[in-house]
C-alpha cells in the first residue's frame, strides 16, 4: 500500500513546493520541524481477489505543520486568539481539523462529494470506508517518546550529554531555556541531548539531497570522535531495567536521549541522575518555556490522547458517529526507538476501559522512514559545516489545510506573523487555526443546516460559549474523563474561563 520513506517524501517534496518561503528557516542559520496529516485511499477497481496483491492507493498531504516553539503561561489569552502551542504536530493537527470542519461543510451544506457520509442518526456524518488517515513527523514527538536508549559506540547524530551538564541544576531547575534559544533544542530527538549540544567531531551524519539520505562525515570540528563521558556506575538495575529493554540483546546503554519536557505537578519527576536513569519514562510532560511555564502538554501526550479521542476534538464529535482516528504513525530519520514509541502512544493507555461507543485504544501503525528532514536541525548543521553563528529555531510556525480558500497560515509568537502589539485585538490579528477562528468556522457550519437537520446534542438546549459547545459534546467528554481517570490524571488543563468566548 505505501512505505514510510513514500510517505517521508510526498511531505517533504509538498513542504518545498506549497508551503512559503515566508515562514521557513533561514538558510544555514535556522532550522524547523514538520509534521503532516496524509489521507490513504485504495485506487477504485482493483479486483482483490488475490489476497497477495498489494492494494495501489493514493497518498494526498492534507494538512502540514511546521513550528518549534510554545508561548508562557503567562502570555495566554482568555479571548482564545493565540496559539498557546506551535510545535509542528499541533499545528498540523489544528490543520487538520480546519481541513475537516471544510469536509463537512461539503457534505452537508453542498452536497459535493466528501470524505463523510450520512450516518445512522440524524444530523451525524462518518468517514467513508475506504480512506484511512496517517500522521507524519519528521522527528520523534516531545516527551516520553524521546527518552530512548543511547548504545555505547552508536553512531549518533549530535553530541551526547555530559555527565556534568547531568549534574546542572541552573539549567534544569530553573526552566529557563534561554541558552538554548528555544525548548525544542532539549526535547526535539534531531538534537538529542540537549542545551548546551555540539555535533560530534568526526561523526557520520546525514545529508540530504531532495530527500535522499547520504553518509556525511564532518571534518575541522575538533580533534575527533569523542566518546560519551556518562556512567552507569550509580544506576539500580530496577532504574535501568526499563530503558534497557528498549535496546537490542546484548547492547550496553550508556546515556539515554534528553527530553526538555518537565514532568507535571502530580508527577514522581524525574530522577536527575546521569546516565542511563535520567529520566523516568511513562510520564506526561508539559513543554518548558523560555523562563515562563508553558501549559502546553508534550507532543507525545497529545499523541497518545488523540489515539484514544480521535483528532477531531470535542466540537466536530457533535457532527460525528465516531471519532477520525489515525491509522498510522510514520517518524522522519532521527533517533529513534519503536520501544519507546509504542510505549508513549499505545502502552500507556492500553487499560483505559469503559468507553463510550465508538472510542477505544488505538493499535496505530508507527513506523520510521530513512529520509532525513533536509531544514531538520542535524541536516542543517551537517551543511552549513564552519558558517560563523549560532544555528537556531525558527521562530515562525506555517500551518496549511487543503481547502479552497486561504490554506496558509504563517504565526510567529502564537499570532499571524507582522502583527502588532497594536493590532492585536483586531480580526486580522487571529490565526486561522486559533481556537476562536475554529470556532467561528464551526458555527458558520451549523448555521447553515437547518435546525431540524442538526444533531441531538445541538438541540438540548441553547449553547452560547466556546465551552458550552464542547461540553455538550457528551460522548467526547465521557471518553476524555475516563482517559484522565485510568491513564492520564495528571493531565494539565486550561481554567475554564479562558474558554468562555462567543
Amino acid at each position: 500500500m505505501w512505505t514510510p520513506d513514500e510517505i517521508a517524501r510526498l511531505c517533504y517534496e509538498h513542504y518545498g513546493s506549497r508551503l512559503p518561503k515566508q515562514g521557513k528557516p533561514e538558510p544555514n542559520r535556522e532550522w524547523t520541524l514538520l509534521a503532516a496529516v496524509v489521507k490513504i485511499q485504495p485506487i477504485a477497481g482493483q479486483a482483490c481477489d488475490c489476497p497477495d496483491k498489494q492494494v495501489q492507493v493514493t497518498k494526498e498531504v492534507v494538512s502540514m505543520g511546521t513550528g518549534t516553539k510554545c508561548i508562557g503561561q503567562s502570555k495566554m489569552r482568555k479571548s482564545g486568539d493565540i496559539l498557546n502551542d506551535s510545535h509542528a504536530e499541533v499545528i498540523a493537527r489544528r490543520s487538520f481539523q480546519r481541513y475537516l470542519l471544510h469536509q463537512l461543510h461539503l457534505a452537508a451544506t453542498l452536497k459535493e462529494d466528501s470524505i463523510f457520509i450520512p450516518g445512522a442518526q440524524r444530523g451525524l456524518w462518518k468517514l467513508r470506508p475506504d480512506l484511512s488517515f496517517l500522521f507524519f513527523s519528521s522527528h520523534t514527538p516531545c516527551g516520553d517518546a524521546s527518552i530512548i536508549p543511547m548504545l555505547e559506540f552508536e553512531d549518533q547524530p549530535c553530541y551526547p550529554v555530559s555527565r556534568d551538564w547531568a549534574h546542572n541544576p541552573s539549567m534544569e531547575a530553573s526552566g529557563n531555556l534561554e541558552a538554548t534559544e528555544d525548548k525544542r533544542k532539549c526535547e526535539d530527538p534531531d538534537s538529542p541531548m540537549t542545551k548546551k549540544m555540539r555535533l560530534e567531531p568526526g561523526t557520520p551524519d546525514r545529508k540530504v539531497t531532495n530527500g535522499v539520505a547520504h553518509h556525511q562525515s564532518f571534518g575541522n570540528q575538533g580533534s575527533g570522535p569523542v566518546p560519551p563521558n556518562v556512567s552507569c556506575s550509580n544506576v539500580t538495575s530496577e532504574e535501568l531495567a526499563t530503558v534497557t529493554g528498549m535496546a537490542p540483546s546484548g547492547a550496553k546503554v550508556v546515556d539515554v536521549y534528553r527530553t526538555g519536557a518537565k514532568c507535571v505537578p502530580g508527577e514522581v519527576g524525574d530522577s536527575g541522575k546521569p546516565g542511563a536513569a535520567y529520566h523516568r519514562v511513562g510520564l506526561l510532560r508539559v513543554k518548558p518555556g523560555r523562563g515562563d511555564r508553558t501549559c502546553s502538554m508534550s507532543c507525545s501526550d497529545k499523541l497518545a490522547r488523540w489515539n484514544v479521542l480521535g483528532c477531531q476534538g470535542s466540537l466536530l464529535m457533535h457532527f460525528l458517529e465516531e471519532p477520525v482516528y489515525l491509522s498510522a504513525v510514520v517518524i522522519g530519520k532521527c533517533p529513534y526507538s519503536q520501544e519507546a514509541m509504542q510505549r508513549a502512544l499505545i502502552r500507556r493507555c492500553q487499560n483505559v476501559s469503559s468507553l463510550p461507543k465508538g472510542f477505544g485504544v488505538q493499535e496505530v501503525k508507527i513506523q520510521q522512514s530513512d529520509l532525513l528532514f533536509e531544514q531538520s536541525r542535524c541536516a542543517v548543521q551537517a551543511k552549513r559545516a564552519d558558517c560563523p553563528g549560532r544555528l537556531v529555531p525558527c521562530g515562525a510556525a506555517i500551518s496549511w489545510s487543503a481547502v479552497p480558500e486561504q490554506p496558509l497560515d504563517v504565526t510567529a509568537n502564537g499570532f499571524p506573523q507582522g502583527t502588532t502589539k497594536k493590532g492585536i485585538r483586531s480580526l486580522q490579528a487571529r490565526s486561522r487555526i486559533s481556537k476562536v477562528e475554529l470556532f467561528r468556522s464551526f458555527q458558520e457550519l451549523l448555521s447553515s443546516i437547518s435546525e431540524d437537520k442538526w444533531p441531538d446534542s445541538l438541540r438540548v438546549w441553547k449553547l452560547e460559549t466556546y465551552q458550552e459547545y464542547k461540553e455538550a459534546a457528551s460522548a467526547y467528554q465521557e471518553a476524555w474523563s475516563a482517559l484522565r481517570k485510568q491513564a492520564f490524571g495528571s493531565w494539565i488543563r486550561n481554567p475554564p474561563d479562558y474558554h468562555q468566548f462567543k
